[in-house]
């Protein structure tokens, strides 16, 4: 039986998408253990997974993430520094005592278990298979694209694109992010791992033997100089029956009027002043029909309803998106792939954690309009959504990243060159 370590770390909107690879794993019959947060150890249980703690130094980006949220460069130097950096010797050594008592034939981690990097000091053969999910947007620097973290597209024309993001690229890792840099390489000493020798940080990504990208080519910049270990496979989730009962209004969803759905998701939902109230104010008196979710915050945190807006904490994607016209979002990951799985137009509002970098994808790829920023004005809100109502070419493109992952292979795919490429290690 192939055995394999899934590393996350200790925040739902990381865990979750995690063990939609263990249950595939599970179900093609490997021995799967979760390493993450002593908060997640029932939700990793629910999955019939074996549940290991991180150890307390490492499990603390749940009480981070419960903080003020830093934007702009300070989410990158201040932030990744504190949540993701600070933790990896921790996290690392954690890793490598659980190899030590159980051998296991695979470690699979998402982006930001930075622990992974205690691996890259043993020798090729004294480690396991590496495989790395990109449930975020794609870091790994290239000539082709500018810095993660600044929010930034390619641009059109290909000799003025590589030459500003060559000179951007000089700027993010020696002046405006050296300081993030400079913590990468402190922190990869400690561990004893492969400094970064002037690359930029998202490039210890590289390190892994799959490079595991879940969403379509067509939703991410285009990388010339990709390394061949890169692969797409469609976002983890696709659209399934939820068990979350529909409210007792959807009924009134009937298309008599275009319905915009806007949430700020589950994770930085805490001030609806943000996105939530500018939206709910810009649309009140338009002839559409505004559909809140809280994310499970309680209604009476909304600012008032204006008429035209109906509200509930959780709704079921599987019967509210078929309805619905435009997403109004603040970017995760997940819920921007449901959208256009549906063919929905976005109106997206986002800077701080990987959300500008998602930001920028929805503006670059066409199916949708990048505010470019958390707390938008309202009349920037009622311009978007009129715009994106009002142009067809949002909605088609978005119906073209639709059909895209449609055709992706999805979780079972990489199961697959998981499995085929411990299968070659090993022999069997």
């Amino acid at each position: 039986m192939p055995s394999a370590v899934i590393c996350s770390m200790p925040a739902e909107g990381h865990v979750r998408p995690l063990l939609v690879v263990a249950r595939a794993l599970l179900a093609r019959g490997w021995r799967v253990r979760f390493l993450t947060g002593a908060r997640y150890e029932a939700l990793v249980r629910d999955a019939q997974v074996d549940f290991v703690a991180l150890p307390a130094e490492a499990d603390t980006l749940d009480a981070i993430g419960a903080g003020p949220r830093t934007r702009g460069r300070d989410a990158i130097n201040t932030g990744v520094a504190d949540a993701f950096l600070a933790p990896a010797p921790a996290a690392g050594d954690a890793l490598l005592a659980l190899l030590a008592a159980e051998p296991a034939d695979a470690v699979i981690h998402e982006p930001t278990f930075v622990g992974v990097q205690a691996l890259f000091r043993l020798p090729a053969d004294a480690r396991p298979f590496t495989a790395m999910c990109g449930i975020i947007p794609l870091g790994l620097s290239s000539r082709d694209t500018p810095p993660y973290g600044m929010g930034l597209a390619p641009l059109r024309h290909p000799g003025l694109n590589r030459l500003r993001n060559r000179v951007l690229a000089t700027v993010a890792t020696r002046v405006v992010l050296r300081p993030v840099h400079r913590a990468a390489d402190a922190m990869l000493a400690r561990m004893g791992a492969p400094a970064l020798h002037g690359r930029f940080f998202m490039d210890l990504l590289r390190s892994s033997d799959l490079l595991a990208q879940f969403t379509v080519p067509e939703f991410e910049f285009p990388r010339s100089d990709a390394p061949d270990k890169l692969r797409f496979y469609g976002p983890l989730t696709r659209m399934t029956v939820s068990d979350v009962e529909p409210p007792t209004w959807i009924d009134r969803l009937d298309g008599g009027r275009p319905v915009v759905h806007v949430t700020q998701g589950t994770v930085a939902n805490t001030d609806f002043s943000e996105l939530v109230g500018p939206t709910l104010e810009a649309l009140a008196e338009a002839d559409v029909t505004v559909v809140v979710s809280t994310g499970g915050r309680p209604l009476s945190e909304l600012p008032p309803l204006p008429a035209n807006a109906l509200a509930a904490e959780f709704l079921p994607y599987d019967v509210l998106l078929p309805l619905t016209d435009v997403l109004v979002t603040n970017g995760g990951y997940g819920g921007l792939h449901h959208a256009m799985e549906h063919g929905l137009p976005i109106v997206i509002a986002g800077d701080s954690e990987d959300k500008v970098e998602t930001s920028a994808r929805v503006g670059w790829s066409g199916v949708g309009i990048d505010l470019r920023t958390s707390t938008p004005t309202v009349p920037a809100v009622r311009e978007a959504v009129g715009r994106v109502l009002g142009d067809r070419g949002y909605a088609e493109a978005s119906g073209r990243i639709g059909l895209a992952i449609a055709a992706s292979p999805g979780v079972e795919a990489f199961v697959d060159d998981v499995t085929a490429a411990v299968g070659a290690r090993t022999g069997s």
